[in-house]
């Protein structure tokens, strides 16, 4: 006797259900009841068709009732709602929609997808006109219809999530004006706060409203078919439009009605059976066991719905199967930045009593030296015995591709230990040797085996300064445009010389722009007898993202444009300089910038494009300190662009460069150059053309072994007496025979850190001294450490001075630095 089947609700898990029964059977009978119009639509891509992305409405629609008929055999009755259940005589109250009539079906089995509906709070002036919620298509064609027709301007979305800012990157692409509510402090609940912090300093960049930690607390009716959205703050949004994107809460009445368990969502066993053995759910309207936690949960995918359909099917048809429990892997586009995440975030871990450590890193998505390179920041939560327990991920390119793998080394029971051991594809347009996944597993397992230590950004403010030392090895450059409140400022290259200026006894702090250079200091440090040292935890680019939002009260950061004249505003629109800097590291973009603004004329305009995630904000105090003038910033779909006119102030009263710097001599910058270790010269050039680079007039006074820096690398023909020539053979020629201070290992270890620093694109020294020269730098030799050295002036290099202490004293005393290196 063929089973008779009857499915409730007919887009993503009902219909999958269908399909996948109907291809194990032939004979079954199978109902399949949609109330709407519609079954098996895409309405995950609902957003991008109000927004233009998607030109066709019927490129929505996967199936429809006729094809689904014709290909499956399938009874889909639309405008038919199922009203109860009789579960004693196996029969479902129906009505039919479009003629009112109502009637019963019995069943062997009744399957439930009702999925869940769009929450919809009792606020005052909620069901105004203007104000809409996104769940189906004629939602879709509410929204579309009303834009058409009214076209507004304005746009309020409240609710933070993943379709509410879908929504608002598409009402944005079709030109409205949008600010995003958000009743909680952060934008994507699944992400932790740090990561979430990066998607909105991207926001924020883009000019994109927000109003975190604000929920709404009426809703008015103003002149022009207007609203006025009144927050909890007080504040009232003027808006033509508004999107309720809050959440959505399972379909259960149906269930519930039935006597069915129900707690938050339909409760079903691993089969999908519900309480009643002849009743199965699936889908938004059910609660699951979350894969890593082992709690109830529900949560809406359209992934686990879809293979949740499947396994109804085949249990139905008696081949047995078993949902393993879900994990939430889901990935958000926004405009051009891509968020994705699998497993638990630190909330659910916390409520689990789940220990857990986390590391997170910035590596690129592919090889630094091939063009496009773009940064993602890759946080992963694991286990004291390193299971993966979590990851999430924010980027541009390469993003979901990490978060897939590490969402299946996590459904496999995979460790930290595994990622490391990974062979993953690698060419340098797709990855680096060491793909980010293996990196995060790297971190992860330095972490667990001691190694390292953590700490993360948001407890770095409540720490007594007297107790703690945050020290930051980045390069002057860096530390100038910001750094933590308190900071002990070593680059890396001068932290072994400069050990001293550290109490041992007390508790170091390390970072740097990502962690990389924080980690190796953290090394130093430890391998040197300070026992109580910590790594910044993602480096000085989560701190910075945290502090950038709680200066921004809520409002879009955007580009100062006070006492601009009309030949300003005209500025913003006027032809340009392109500059395209991306997959340059900081300082390298900075730098560009300067040498290039140097051989405009005052009053051009530079376009420039970074991918470097700190550029937007760099530049922005680049120009302050500089008195160039940022017209605009933003985000290009290619990574962060900034429109700069050289000079400050009306076009028609540029000042003359000097004057524009507003710096006087004390600003200056000297730098005695005693070494002449390759690692030591990388460092000192690195600090003068960075300070160069901000308006910096810099004296670079080299001495005794450092005086082989500025020798030519090929040999020259000189007279020498005896002792001398023997000086020169002795001592390294040039620039390219320096060795390292340490792992010099017989010239090898030049050799690995000149290659290191080709792909990730630091330039040789033999470019820095180059740079040098053309931003301006002195460099200058000692006379009398030449004489000892039995070196000639024509040994030297093009554009070196020959000068005496004195020289160095007189530029020491306008500086406000002096360093020994």
């Amino acid at each position: 006797m063929a089973l008779k089947v009857v499915i409730v609700g007919g887009v993503a898990g009902g219909a999958s259900t269908a399909a996948r029964l109907r291809r194990l059977s032939e004979e079954a009978e199978i109902i399949l009841l949609e109330r709407g119009d519609y079954i098996s639509y895409a309405n995950c891509g609902l957003p991008y068709y109000i927004g233009g992305t998607i030109e066709e409405r019927d490129n929505l629609f996967v199936m429809t009732p006729e094809k689904f008929k014709q290909w499956l055999n399938v009874d889909v009755r639309v405008k038919n709602e199922a009203l109860s259940i009789d579960r004693e005589a196996k029969e479902v109250k129906i009505i039919n929609h479009l003629t009112g009539k109502e009637y019963s079906e019995n069943y062997d089995y009744l399957v439930l997808s009702p999925g869940a509906e769009p929450l919809r709070p009792p606020l005052p002036g909620i069901d105004s006109p203007g104000i809409f919620s996104l769940r189906s298509v004629p939602d879709t064609d509410r929204i579309s219809s009303y834009l058409n027709e009214k076209n507004p301007q304005k746009a309020v979305v409240v609710g933070a999530g993943y379709i509410g800012l879908e929504m608002a990157e598409n009402l944005k692409h079709r030109g409205l004006d949008v600010t995003v509510v958000e009743l909680a402090p952060q934008v994507l609940p699944p992400l932790d706060a740090d990561m979430a912090l990066l998607v909105q300093q991207y926001l924020r960049a883009l000019d994109m409203n927000l109003r975190l930690g604000d929920g709404v607390k009426e809703f008015h009716q103003a002149e022009n078919d207007s609203l006025k959205v009144e927050l909890s703050s007080g504040e009232f949004l003027e808006a033509d439009l508004v999107i309720l994107s809050i959440g959505v809460k399972p379909e259960t009445k149906l269930a519930r009605d039935a006597g069915l368990e129900v707690e938050r969502g339909i409760k079903v066993n691993a089969s999908m059976q519900t309480s009643d053995a002849s009743i199965y759910a699936l889908g938004d309207a059910v609660e699951v066991i979350h894969l890593v936690t082992g709690k109830p949960a529900v949560i809406p995918l359209a992934g686990p719905a879809n293979k949740q359909g499947r396994i109804v099917a085949n249990n139905i048809a008696g081949r047995k199967e078993e949902f393993k429990g879900t994990q939430g892997t889901s990935v958000l586009k926004i405009f051009n930045m891509t968020v994705a995440t699998t497993g638990a975030n630190e909330r659910l871990l916390k409520e689990a009593s789940l220990d857990f450590h986390s590391a997170i890193i910035h590596p690129n998505n592919h090889a630094g030296y091939y063009p496009g390179a773009s940064p993602i920041s890759l946080k992963l939560l694991f286990s004291p015995e390193g299971k993966i327990l979590g990851a999430q991920a924010v980027g541009y390119d390469g993003v979901e591709k990490r978060i897939d793998v590490l969402a299946t080394a996590l459904r496999a029971g995979l460790t930290v230990y595994d990622l490391q051991e990974l062979e993953l594809a690698y060419a340098p347009p797709y990855s680096s040797a060491k793909d980010p996944v293996n990196m995060i597993g790297f971190v992860a397992a330095n972490r667990l085996q001691g190694d390292s230590e953590a700490v993360d950004a948001a407890a770095i403010d409540a720490l007594n300064p007297d107790q703690v030392q945050i020290l930051d090895v980045r390069e002057t450059e860096e530390n100038e445009l910001g750094q933590i409140p308190g900071t002990i400022h070593i680059p890396l290259g001068q932290l072994r010389d400069r050990l001293g200026e550290l109490d041992p006894q007390k508790e170091v702090i390390t970072y740097c722009s990502v962690g990389l250079r924080a980690y190796l200091a953290l090394r130093i440090l430890k391998l040197k007898g300070f026992n109580n040292v910590s790594n910044l935890n993602g480096g000085y680019r989560i701190y910075q993202a945290m502090q950038a939002e709680l200066n921004s009260k809520g409002d879009a950061v955007k580009v100062s444009h006070e006492n601009e004249t009309a030949q300003n505003r005209a500025a913003i629109s006027q032809d340009s300089i392109k500059l395209d800097l991306c997959g340059l590291q900081c300082p390298g973009p900075i730098m560009q910038v300067f040498r290039k603004m140097n051989e405009l004329p005052h009053g051009a305009i530079l376009d420039v494009c970074a991918t470097d995630p700190g550029f937007s904000s760099d530049i922005a105090s680049w120009c302050q300190r500089t008195g160039n003038t940022l017209l605009d910033k933003g985000h290009d779909g290619k990574g962060f662009t900034a429109r700069i006119r050289k000079g400050n102030g009306p076009l028609e009263k540029l000042a003359p460069a000097a004057a524009l710097t507003g710096l006087t001599g004390e600003n200056d910058k000297t730098i005695v150059v005693f070494s002449g270790d390759l690692d030591r010269a990388l460092a000192a050039l690195i600090i003068a053309n960075g300070a160069a680079a901000m308006g910096r007039k810099v004296t670079l006074f080299f001495t005794f072994w450092g005086l082989n820096i500025l020798r030519r690398n090929e040999p020259v023909k000189v007279k020498k007496a005896f002792m001398d020539r023997m000086f020169g053979m002795m001592m390294p020629r040039g620039s390219k025979k320096l060795g390292l201070s340490r792992m010099n290992m017989a010239g090898m270890g030049p050799k690995m850190i000149r290659m290191v620093m080709k792909n990730k694109n630091v330039d040789s020294l033999e470019l820095l001294l180059q740079q040098a020269l053309e931003e301006g730098v002195r460099l200058v030799a000692c006379q009398m450490s030449m004489d000892i050295m039995g070196i000639t002036s024509e040994e030297l290099i093009e554009g070196v001075e020959l000068a005496g202490v004195a020289s160095y004293l007189d530029a020491a005393e306008s500086s406000d630095v002096n360093l020994f290196i």
